[in-house]
């Protein structure tokens, strides 16, 4: 076994595809391949695999589930587009035309934990129209870092994320301790920062937490979306899912997770949060680009 292997456990009956991380006396650190949680476990105990072909890391990445979020999300686009063109020819009573109007999408600012991750999430925000700006953080360094971003980038929505999981020996109090969580206590102390920069969380869209992170710290940190109710393990562009939706929400209208629980993949067990304006703006008329002079 050496860093980089994809292995299962035998412990778990091979139930999941993890990378291993590092490799540390006997043991390993593993990253879910595509989940976002973080274990560990005896180097006896993993076989090695080959990593799956709809792996997020893998060039034909996708599970069936989520190519079918991704194609509600881009449905949800052309709606939202052909919505304005109604509007906009409704008001002017002529044709319309393509460039009556233009689109001001929310900015969105994605902190990750796991450069695999953040490759496939800045790749799927192009190909959605997102505009979003991402950087590989260690969850132990978020916080410091959204301290330094979110002045310089100013976004409308941040993703804070990365990898999770429940410790197997955990200390008193259970699943209410955020001690018995590997990276909860990190993700609340970014949403901590971003709650500083921005208290209005109709200013600033929080979207935080990873496999089985403690929920409910989450929210009273000030995430207005977060995971996970029902400490299970989350699709890794769960996440991203959420952002991207509301990037393409009027901010006339106000959305719940009831409203885009279909946009991901483990649901309402996965993820759950507040009601939360869109960060989508209509402006009129189209904007012209000049043509260069020859």
């Amino acid at each position: 076994m050496r860093q980089g292997d994809y292995v299962t456990r035998k412990s778990y009956g091979g139930d999941i595809v993890f990378r291993i991380e590092r490799i540390e006396h006997l043991s390993a650190i593993l990253r879910g391949v595509d989940y976002r949680l973080l274990a560990d476990a005896p180097l006896t105990d993993l076989t090695k695999t080959v990593p799956p072909a709809e792996a997020i890391d893998h060039p034909r990445s996708g599970t069936p589930e989520f190519r079918e979020a991704f194609r509600r999300l881009a449905l949800a686009q052309v709606q939202l587009q052909e919505k304005n063109q109604q509007t906009v020819g409704h008001k002017q009573k002529v044709q319309v035309l393509h460039n009556s109007y233009f689109e001001v999408p929310g900015k969105v600012l994605h902190l990750d934990g796991d450069p695999a991750y953040l490759r496939k999430c800045m790749q799927l925000y192009g190909e959605l129209r997102v505009p979003a700006e991402g950087f590989f953080i260690p969850e132990s360094q978020m916080a410091e870092a959204l301290q330094r971003l979110l002045p310089q980038i100013k976004p409308d929505i941040v993703v804070i994320t990365g990898h999770d999981g429940i410790l197997k020996h955990r200390l008193s109090g259970g699943l209410t301790n955020l001690s018995s969580y590997k990276n909860s206590q990190n993700f609340v102390n970014a949403v901590h920062v971003a709650r500083q920069f921005e208290r209005n969380r109709d200013a600033l869209i929080v979207v935080a937490g990873a496999c089985q992170s403690h929920f409910e710290a989450l929210l009273r940190a000030g995430a207005n979306f977060a995971s996970s109710p029902g400490r299970i393990l989350i699709h890794a562009l769960d996440p991203l899912s959420i952002a991207a939706k509301l990037s393409y929400t009027s901010v006339k209208e106000t959305i719940s997770m009831l409203d885009i629980v279909d946009l991901t993949v483990t649901g309402l067990d996965g993820l759950g949060g507040v009601e939360t304006r869109g960060s989508y703006r209509m402006g009129v008329p189209g904007i012209q680009h000049a043509e260069e002079s020859v």
